[in-house]
């Protein structure tokens, strides 16, 4: 008999989010069911938190999530829930002189680094320069808001409290950049993938070598006392894959990238076609 489902993984983009960035009335429906019911629902993304919490505010109070692949983790503080400094779980930093080192890789490929800082969850964006055909990352920046903070060079002007570097671009200059960002940082570093085929696009972010989806989904299990079987987490992208594979049931979004189909997971419908809710009715309501 397949366990009971007591946690549910959920990244954002391309998975809980259609294409229109909005979570649709069916699956919203679905995850406010599923949380009625008991089960523990955390969003896990690469975003920052304050680009993360708008949409866990839609599923009600209390949402966890796992915010820069894995690099941190936080809860909503009890007594001003989403409106106020989140509680840390956990925090892994990203070196200083390996944030210098990935800045400077990235920079004889000619790529343009931004710096995602804050152990608390205040997501700065330090940044330097863009290239003014890099409008993939200048919009991301720019989108930013307050949080950007422009400096003359990011090298000597580089805060304590770094959490990852993130680079973006057209999809050749982020599949070229990758392997040297590897081959560069050893095992300094763990690079993720975040590709968009469809989009020709793509991000990187550099982080310290623990991190992951993955691990980070490990790390709530053993906090809250959930065994293995217990877990499904649903994905549509590489840098979903550890958390995939390493739950109880790991279920690909039917838009991810085609490679991903691959690894041998069942495959939902697409973010557009409710996915995430088709999952939820059949797994967790349906008692399969």
């Amino acid at each position: 008999m397949t366990a009971r489902v007591r946690l549910l993984a959920l990244d954002i983009d391309g998975t809980l989010l259609g294409g229109d960035k909005r979570i649709s009335p069916r699956t919203l429906k679905a995850v406010v069911a599923v949380r009625a019911s008991g089960v523990r629902v955390v969003l896990v993304t690469g975003r920052r938190y304050p680009a993360a919490r708008p949409i866990a505010v839609q599923l009600g109070s209390g949402v966890p999530l796992v915010l820069h692949h894995g690099a941190l983790a936080v809860e909503p503080h009890p007594e001003t829930d989403h409106a106020g400094a989140p509680l840390i779980l956990r925090c892994l930093p990203l070196d200083r002189e390996v944030v210098r080192e990935v800045v400077r890789l990235g920079r004889e490929c000619g790529a343009d680094p931004v710096v995602h800082c804050g152990f608390r969850g205040e997501g700065r964006l330090l940044v330097a320069t863009i290239a003014a055909g890099n409008t993939q990352l200048r919009g991301y920046v720019d989108r930013s808001g307050d949080a950007r903070v422009q400096v003359a060079d990011l090298e000597k002007e580089l805060p304590d409290d770094p959490v990852q570097v993130m680079f973006a671009g057209p999809l050749s200059a982020m599949l070229a950049l990758y392997p040297r960002l590897v081959a560069g940082l050893g095992a300094r570093a763990k690079v993720e993938r975040t590709l968009y085929p469809g989009h020709e696009m793509g991000f990187l972010d550099v982080l310290h070598p623990q991190v992951s989806k993955g691990e980070a989904l490990e790390f709530l299990r053993a906090r809250w006392s959930l065994a293995r079987e217990e877990t499904m987490a649903i994905g549509d992208n590489w840098n979903d894959r550890d958390m995939l594979t390493g739950a109880g049931r790991g279920l690909v979004m039917g838009n991810a990238d085609p490679a991903l189909h691959d690894l041998g997971l069942e495959v939902l419908p697409t973010n557009d076609e409710d996915g995430v809710a088709v999952a939820i009715e059949k797994y967790v309501f349906s008692g399969d």
